[in-house]
């Protein structure tokens, strides 16, 4: 009935293996379990597949001691608000000891939790339980001796010393413990951090190994210190919907030897995962425009092929050139993270398009160079791929007529805070005054320069060639 119910309870709540699954069952079957006479109550729970629960798999009963519990809990939930010891030793591996819980019958208890591992994994948590009145009482019955007078001397030096009103103050957590590892001084941060990852009771006089948020142990801590020589360490650790950086100080006061500064970071981490998810979206936002804008252009394709003009054709081709040169921008931003694009990659791109669009033209040569990298946001990249594009494209159909043999130089030049890119052939030229009113191409280049990048621009040309060079401030 054991190896049924756990088996079931794991196949249904967690992704445990086989293997991990028949450890635990073994884990409850052992003998060890009914030697042990400590609490009345006994428990195995592992992770649950949903975030900050943990699932009850076993339960059992020790010797004829009464249960604290009325009915059966095996199958209920542990909320990490209600029992923090199970979800902390489930997630980190080390054992919490005397952790106060709220039971699912809403009673209190003080739970020891160990870890059971396989293969170096934490799979599931053996817990102890027993009433807190026990504590209660035996509390009762004990008399402050010498030394316990001596700690709160200790204690309220310490406080002075460090000044309670600053340290409350401090958006940080500050736990500070003595040399056996027990938490002398805190602030009331600390209490809300502690009382948000569900410790239920003041974590005042509670253990290091208790608190710990990082896998490390008191003794280890100490250890680390002297075997290094240093006075401080610091990690970045992960607990439950939290993020905190966590570091710890070495010092030497009195009884006191170690503070811990819980610095919370969760709202940083959580806006980084909001960017990365809104850079993803975006992202694929420009993948979907790029392949939306590839198959427009093999619209145009398919018409011009279909057409019995030559001009008509010849103006299909031209807008399958100048799609494919915006395509090529969103194709750069579909894969990166950064909002700004590399230039020289887009003139690259521009360039192959046109190769491809005048694949009979294969004598003209295109040089690309560049005396730095440049990066803009990608409205200008838009601009300038379609500027690029219109030269590139004149330069094929107008410098060289019939597709001989040419060079085609695409240079950029980036100085201070403004960039010059040149595009300069070696054709037969033209008239730059007539050509200027009536050319599309032309017309879209001076606009985009002026209204789109603020910038200038400046044509010459004569029989031996042909330069446009624009600047723009980056």
């Amino acid at each position: 009935m054991i190896k049924e119910t756990i088996t079931q309870l794991c196949k249904k709540h967690t992704h445990l293996s086989d293997a991990e699954i028949q450890k635990i069952i073994e884990v409850a079957h052992s003998n060890e379990l009914f030697d042990l006479q400590e609490g009345r109550d006994l428990f195995i729970d592992v992770l649950s597949k949903v975030t900050n629960e943990a699932i009850v798999v076993y339960h059992q009963t020790h010797g004829i001691a009464q249960s604290l519990y009325q009915c059966p809990v095996v199958g209920e939930v542990a909320l990490r608000e209600n029992e923090p010891g199970v979800l902390r030793t489930l997630e980190t591996g080390v054992m919490s000891v005397g952790l106060v819980a709220k039971t699912q019958e809403n009673q209190l208890v003080r739970q020891t939790v160990y870890p059971i591992h396989l293969d170096g994994k934490v799979i599931a948590v053996l817990i102890y339980e027993k009433d807190v009145s026990e504590d209660v009482n035996a509390n009762f019955k004990v008399t402050k001796n010498d030394s316990q007078y001596e700690d709160i001397a200790s204690t309220v030096t310490a406080m002075i010393r460090f000044n309670e009103s600053v340290i409350n103050q401090l958006d940080d957590a500050i736990l500070i413990f003595d040399k056996d590892g027990f938490l002398k001084l805190k602030n009331s941060k600390a209490d809300r951090q502690y009382k948000n990852l569900g410790y239920l009771e003041d974590i005042q006089g509670l253990h290091y190994d208790n608190l710990s948020l990082d896998q490390t142990l008191f003794v280890e801590v100490m250890r680390e210190f002297d075997e290094t020589q240093l006075t401080q360490f610091q990690k970045d650790v992960h607990v439950a919907k939290y993020f905190f950086q966590v570091k710890r100080l070495l010092i030497d006061e009195r009884d006191l030897r170690l503070v811990v500064i819980l610095h919370d970071v969760t709202e940083i981490k959580d806006k980084e995962a909001e960017i990365i998810s809104k850079s993803v979206a975006i992202r694929e936002i420009h993948h979907r425009v790029k392949n939306n804008l590839q198959t427009v252009a093999s619209l145009l394709r398919i018409q011009s092929r279909q057409c019995e003009s030559e001009e008509a054709k010849k103006c299909l081709n031209e807008s399958v050139s100048r799609v494919l040169a915006i395509a090529a921008t969103h194709e750069l931003l579909s894969t990166q993270i950064e909002a700004n694009v590399d230039l020289l990659e887009v003139i690259e791109l521009i360039a192959a398009n046109i190769q491809r669009c005048f694949v009979n033209c294969k004598k003209i040569d295109i040089r690309i160079e560049a005396n730095q990298k440049i990066c803009i946001d990608s409205n200008r990249t838009v601009a300038i791929a379609l500027i690029i594009n219109e030269l590139l494209q004149n330069c094929y159909e107008h410098a060289f007529s019939d597709c001989e043999e040419g060079i085609v130089r695409v240079s950029l030049c980036v100085e201070g805070k403004y960039a010059t890119l040149e595009v300069v052939d070696n054709g037969k030229g033209f008239r730059v005054d007539k050509c200027s009113q009536e050319s599309l191409g032309l017309s879209i280049v001076t606009s985009y320069v002026k209204d789109k990048l603020k910038g200038s621009m400046k044509i010459a040309s004569s029989e031996n060639g042909t330069s446009v060079t624009f600047s723009f401030k980056i």
